[in-house]
Order: structure tokens, then sequence, then C-alpha cells
């Protein structure tokens, strides 16, 4: 029996449609749907435990979004042939979807509960990221898994002027913004992209056009909800109250934690020490021999201290550190701190530190990009390493994790806005951002540090760049809200947003925004981007005391390079059949070579350790490409000498022959003994023959003619005209004899 299919449709500003459909495949899951945008399809489903394990107060929620290779007519690169662990886009995609669903699920809801998202058929004209998230809510609404209220994600760029939504790659390329929105039909909840430089009133204009098509999702999951009859949701009870402990706690702690916080204590181990000692003499208060939950006593603990510390900021404008909601903490950088990198920087804001290194390497060092729809290479890499010991844990190394690798992307969105164009900067650029202390804002840290190691290493970027994490404080019974610049740990913890912005002096490069909290206005929106701008500015000044703009030079131990551009149809002669002569000058001179077809032609790539090796392959390059001119003298070397002649190398990759009778003014009987292969010689360029563009060298020219020397007669009137005459005839009586 065919299964009961609801299929639903929405169509976008410009025409195109967006499809669900749900009921025909994985149907054990408990929800389960496709999203269908051209040829693009999403497989999302959702399963959630029935029960919490014991012992769990949080949601253990897993997020997966996979590109299946099929799904482009592709097979998986590698050995094993098979879909493997997850590439960087694809945590990425997970993080956008999980950041969205994650605040929407009711904070006593802890049962195991997996989305998965797989890309079943790849359209490149369709981008699925954008379209992930919709997919995984509305697989959740056909489900009685509990949950606030659908949310949606979609994509806005600006294309000439114009906001476009979920735009094609090619309009992406010429986009000036790109953020992907997540939102409910009220609410924005997560914000992440990239921009040109652009000002914060166009930055809020997207996030409205974004919503509007949002709002348009959100009511196709609802009437899915209707039409699967999953209006009611289960019941569940995962977590035990004891309503009077927690009253009496509050009763007895509150201004205790209320004291604490208003102490104002920067330094993040002494604060946290303080407020568990409010705790430790609480517990000791109860005896040894008390039957209360200590569980318990810790999660209500927890919320007074959350309320007390929020209170504070609400009702006195003070944080935690004693900072007032604008100000940044205080900041040093150094530059050139490692001596063997070719660019380094320390960057210290508060209790937030980042060692950042910039390596210069050649095209050779592009990183490969093998994926469904994603193929190529990406020559601006960054890495962001957060161990145990920022934050004084003890933890193993297990390579980066999901938050690392969304950390380096968007200090990597940040910077990539201002790197110079590959005719100017043709090195592959990696940075690596170590974090050494954390207190907050490790991400904006990297992007200051790593703009600061890219100055000292010489890159020669557009602007610096500067980022800052804004959070926010609110009460919606009181309608009060303060928003908070430069958070600490602490203040992410508790607080409502967090909000990261990145930018140079003249715009905005890059953002991330989780929001908490429902009822966000854009009022708000406005407000917390204007203060990022103040903050932003401030760091950017603070930065300059550093370093300004760009060394000038390079450090001396950097690999230097010298970009050639040369006729397309000189490309094969740099190369040489199968490589050679390419291979033989990176043998001979040390240094590395590539070569790029580009639309003006040829492009020659040289990276050199030293001057004298950049000088002998400038010189080597510049001598293949060069064309040869009759009348020229130059240095050759003998390649092979026969019986006639010798041929001579007197430019790179161009021989000519040498005729016996050209190599000394005195008459030669043979070559033997005159001149020997591999020996250096001048000789001039005598003539290029236009037909077959073979070159004839002359030696004796440039040698001193003898006394008394007289010309032979050229050769046409040397001999007997006669004599060939007869030679003719003789040549025409034995062809007619043959032919008969």
């Amino acid at each position: 029996m065919y299964p009961n299919v609801i299929n639903k449709t929405l169509s976008l500003p410009d025409g195109r449609t967006i499809s669900v459909e749900t009921g025909k495949l994985a149907k054990q899951a408990d929800g389960s749907v496709v999203v269908r945008m051209g040829d693009t399809m999403l497989l999302a489903t959702v399963v959630s435990s029935k029960d919490a394990r014991e012992g769990v107060d949080f949601l253990p929620l897993s997020v997966d979004y996979q590109e299946k290779f099929a799904s482009a007519g592709r097979i998986p690169g590698g050995f094993l042939k098979r879909e493997g662990k997850l590439s960087d886009h694809e945590v990425l995609v997970s993080r956008l979807i999980d950041r969205a669903l994650r605040p929407l699920f009711p904070g006593d809801y802890h049962a195991e509960t997996q989305v998965m998202v797989s890309l079943i058929s790849a359209d490149e004209t369709a981008l699925p990221d954008a379209l992930a998230c919709f997919a995984a809510s509305a697989a959740i609404a056909v489900s009685d898994i509990p949950f606030a209220e659908p949310v949606a994600e979609a994509r806005v760029a600006r294309v000439n002027g114009e906001f476009v939504v979920n735009p094609t790659p090619a309009q992406m390329a010429e986009a000036d913004l790109d953020l992907i929105v997540a939102a409910t039909m009220e609410n924005i909840m997560m914000v992440e992209g990239e921009m040109k430089e652009v000002s914060e009133q166009d930055m809020l204009e997207a996030l409205k056009v974004a919503h509007a098509s949002i709002k348009e999702m959100c009511k196709i999951q609802i009437e899915l909800t209707e039409e699967t009859g999953n209006t009611e949701k289960r019941e569940y009870s995962h977590e035990t109250h004891d309503e009077e402990l927690e009253k009496e706690m509050f009763e007895q702690l509150y201004d205790k934690v209320y004291a604490v916080a208003k102490q104002l204590i920067s330094n993040k181990k002494e604060r946290s020490a303080a407020f568990a000692k409010v705790k430790e003499e609480y517990i000791e208060s109860l005896g040894e021999d008390t039957e209360v939950d200590l569980g318990l006593v810790s999660t209500y603990f927890g919320k007074i201290n959350k309320k007390a510390s929020r209170n504070l900021v609400l009702d006195e404008k003070i944080r935690l550190d004693g900072r007032q909601p604008e100000q940044v903490r205080p900041i040093w950088s150094e530059i050139d701190y490692l001596p063997s990198a070719h660019g380094s920087a320390v960057f210290t804001r508060g209790e937030t530190q980042s060692l950042c290194t910039t390596t210069l390497g050649t095209k050779l060092d592009e990183q490969m990009i093998d994926g469904a729809m994603h193929q190529g290479t990406n020559r601006f890499i960054l890495h962001y390493n957060f161990p145990g010991f920022s934050t004084g844990e003890a933890k193993p190394n297990r390579g980066p994790g999901r938050r690392e690798v969304g950390h380096g992307n968007l200090a990597l969105r940040a910077l990539k806005q201002v790197l110079p164009s590959h005719e100017e900067n043709p090195y592959t650029i990696r940075i690596v951002s170590d974090i050494l202390e954390s207190n907050g804002s490790s991400s904006m840290a990297t992007v200051c540090g790593g703009c600061l190691s890219m100055m000292d290493a010489g890159v020669p970027i557009k602007a610096p760049v500067s980022g800052v994490a804004m959070g926010m404080i609110s009460d919606v019974e009181t309608d009060r809200h303060v928003v908070l610049t430069d958070i600490l740990g602490d203040e992410d913890h508790l607080g409502d947003m967090d909000f990261k912005v990145t930018g140079t002096e003249d715009g905005i490069t890059a953002c991330q925004m989780d929001i908490k909290v429902e009822g966000l206005s854009y009022e708000v929106l406005e407000q917390a981007l204007m203060q990022a701008r103040d903050g932003r500015l401030h760091i950017l000044n603070e930065m300059k005391k550093t370093i300004a703009t760009p060394r000038g030079e390079m450090k001396p131990h950097t690999p230097r390079t010298v970009s050639l551009k040369i006729a397309r149809d000189m490309i094969g002669a740099v190369i040489g059949p199968g490589g050679k002569i390419v291979q033989e000058i990176q043998k001979e001179t040390g240094a590395t070579i590539v070569i790029e077809e580009v639309e003006a032609g040829g492009l020659v790539n040289i990276f050199a350790a030293s001057q004298d090796t950049m000088d002998k392959a400038v010189a080597w390059v510049k001598g293949i490409v060069a064309m040869p001119e009759e009348g020229e003298v130059y240095e050759g070397k003998v390649k092979s000498i026969t019986a006639f002649g010798a041929f001579v190398e007197f430019m790179p990759g161009k021989e000519g022959l040498l005729h016996i009778s050209e190599v000394k003014w005195e008459r030669l009987e043979s070559m033997e003994g005159v001149i020997e292969v591999g020996e250096q010689i001048q000789v001039k360029l005598i003539e290029i023959d236009k037909r077959t563009g073979k070159y004839r060298l002359s030696r004796k020219v440039l040698l001193e003619k003898p006394e008394g020397y007289q010309e032979r007669p050229p050769r046409q009137d040397r001999g007997n005209r006669g004599d060939r005459g007869d030679r003719r005839g003789g040549r025409d009586n034995r062809d007619r004899r043959r032919d008969s």
C-alpha cells in the first residue's frame, strides 16, 4: 500500500519554490521529512529517547549534517571510498542547525536526542546549507518531541545593491554581504556570515529580508504539525524538584551571593572561589548526616548565582569584574615574539590570551578540498586550538572539536575580507591561534592576534581587523535590558545573547550571533551593533599602538617570491617535455616554481629562500621566455658535437647550430679536439630561419680574422658548373632507366 504522503510548497521572492514532504521515507524515526529546492534534496530525521539517563541534567542533543557523494554523482576519494568523518564544512553546517534548535527545546527536557540531515541529491544552483535547519525543524514538527516553536534558516546576499534570498553560487560570487539567519515566526535566533566592510544598517536590513522568508517556512511547519496530527507532544518528567529546599536556599543565600557579585572581583579564579565558599558554608550548615539532595543544592545554587549576577547588572549597571557595560577589558599586545616564525603576535585582553603565528608557503601548500559539492583548493587557512590549560583544566588532547572548527571559521571569514589579491600576494597563508588563557571572546582574540601576526609577517592586508563579543542581560517582566561589550565567560553563560562582530574602521567583515531568549527586537540589535562598533574601534586603536600597518619588508628567513607574466604559448617552454625544464631549474637553483594559466596568459611564481637563488631562477625563466634576436651575442653551452658542427644552447631551452665552417676562420676538417661538450663559448646569432624557426650561430665572427686570410668563394660558385650539369644529367638518366 502506497504511504500517505503530505507535501507542502512555498515560493521565494524570485519565484523559485521549496517543498517539504513527510510520510514517504524513514517512517520509523520519530519524525522525518524531505526538503527539496531545485534538484537539491535533504532527508532530515529526528529520534529522541522516551526517558532521560540517570544523572543527566542537560539536553544531550547531537546534530549531524552529511553530504552523500552519490548525491552529486561522485565517488569519495581515498582508500576506503566511503563517507567517513564529517568534513569541516559538514561540521560547520551541523553547528548552524544545532545553534538554532537547541534553545527551543524545553529547559527541563534531558532525553538523548539525535538529529540527522543528509544531502541525498545535489544541485549546484541550490545550496543545501541554508535549507538544513528548515529540514531539521520540520522533522521535529511532524514528531511528538516537545519543542517550543518552528524555526528555519535562510541565506541572504546583497548582489549589485539588491538583497537575494537563498542565492545561487554565481550570485554569491558577486555579493558584498552573505548572511545565514535563523528565526522563528517572531524572533531572530542565530546569525552568521561575512561581509565586505558593510555598515550596521545594511546588516539590519539583511536580517529583515531573511526573516520575511523564514516566516513562510515556519507557517508551513505549523500546517505539517496539524495535518500529521502531532499537535499534542509527549509527556515527560526528567527532573526532580524540592520546592521547599529551593525557597529556603533562595532566602538564605541570595543576599550573600549578591554581595559576592558586588565585590567586583576581576580575577576569574578568585571570583569562582568566593561564590563556591558561600555554597560550601551552606552545605556544612546542613550537617554530615543530612538527607538533602546535594545535587539539587548545586542546581539551585546555580540559579541563585545566575539571578544575583544578572540583577547586579540590571539594577546597578555594574558587571562582575567592575566594568561599565560599554567598557573593554585592558589590552596589551606584542609582535615578533617568536623569532623563527614568519610572523607572530601575542594578543591579550583581560584574562583571554592568544598566541598567533602566520606562515607563508607556496601554491604547493594549498589545502585540497574534496567534498560532494565542494572541490578545489584553499590558499588561506586558519586553525584555532583550545587546550585545557587555557581554562586551568586537565583534559586529553583529542584534536580539534566542533567548537574549535567553528571559532576558527569565524576568524577566517573575518580576516579573508582584507587579504591582498593573488597577484599582490601569491603566498599560501596559514594562521594558527593557540589560546593560552580563556575568559570569554577567545575567537575575537584570534581575529586580533591573527591580524597582528599577518602585519608582522609583512602580508599587505587592505586594513587592520578587530573583533569584539557582545552580550546582553534582560528581564522581560520589567522590560529592562543592558547590552555588554567584551563579555566574560561568566557573562556568556549567564547572559541572553552572544553576538560577535568583526570589522575594520570602514565596516563589518563577519559576525556570529546566538540568542538565548525570546523577544529580541531590532532596536536592541541596532543598539548592540552600534555599541560593538565603538568597542571594535577602541580595540583597533590599541592594536595600532603595537603595529599600525604591515611591515614594508618580510623577515629575512621568509621565502621570497617573484611573479612573472608570460605569454600563453610560452607556458610549455618553461615547463618542458614531461616537466623536464622546470624540474631542472628547481634542481639547479633551489627555488620552487609554480606555473599557472590565468586569463592574461601564464603566471610563473618563483619562491626562494635567498636573493641569489631568486636571481638565478628569475634569469633562467626570463631567458626561456625571451625572444632571440639576430645579431645578438650570447653566452652559450655546447650540448652536443657532430661531424658537421656543434649544437649550442645559447638561451635557456633554445639551441642553434654552430656549423663547422663558423667555428674558426681556418678551415676545419673535423670537430675533434676543437671544442668539448659542456664548454661555455660565446656565439652570435646570425640567422633565424623564418620557415623552420631554426637558429644559425657563428663563433668565428667574434674572433679576430687571421692576417692574410682570404675569403673562400660562396658555395654555389665553387667547383665546375659543367660538372654539376653532367651530374644532374646522370641522375636524370638513372631516373629514366628506373621508370622503364
